[in-house]
């Protein structure tokens, strides 16, 4: 009895893991060794403004820093809103080891800006590619 109760939290527990995976693809490199990646699992697309939803995370792997997610000891990045016709964005939130992500509640009333630099070109590119696949929330 005590080993089908063991397996049974066994398998809650994993399930539980399975359910907050983090799928980081990593969508450009910088110039002193950082990357920035953005968490595919977390992707969605907003049902109020067909904004495309992504948290992106910075990793310096020399550092043995990220990406990670919120919560994390390594976790450093924020959460954003694209709009993938208009190549333009909204920050909903951001995070650090030593400030927990909180999402603004009037993000979808915010003024969008220019994705302008290299950074913010790629990630459009990288996650705008998939809109099309991504749920819908």
């Amino acid at each position: 009895m005590r080993r089908a109760i063991a397996l049974a939290a066994l398998v809650s527990f994993a399930a539980a893991g399975a359910a907050s995976a983090e799928t980081w693809k990593k969508y450009t490199d910088s110039d002193n060794g950082t990357a920035w990646s953005y968490d595919a699992d977390y992707s969605y697309r907003d049902k109020a403004t067909g904004r495309v939803v992504v948290m992106q995370a910075i990793s310096k792997p020399a550092a043995s820093l990220g990406p990670s997610g919120p919560g994390k000891p390594d976790g450093v990045g924020n959460v954003v809103a694209l709009d993938c016709q208009n190549k333009n964005m909204i920050m909903l939130g951001a995070y650090t080891p030593s400030k927990p992500l909180a999402i603004s509640s009037s993000w979808r009333s915010d003024t969008p800006k220019k994705a302008n630099g290299q950074d913010n070109e790629a990630l459009i590119a990288a996650a705008c590619a998939s809109a099309g696949s991504l749920p819908v929330k």
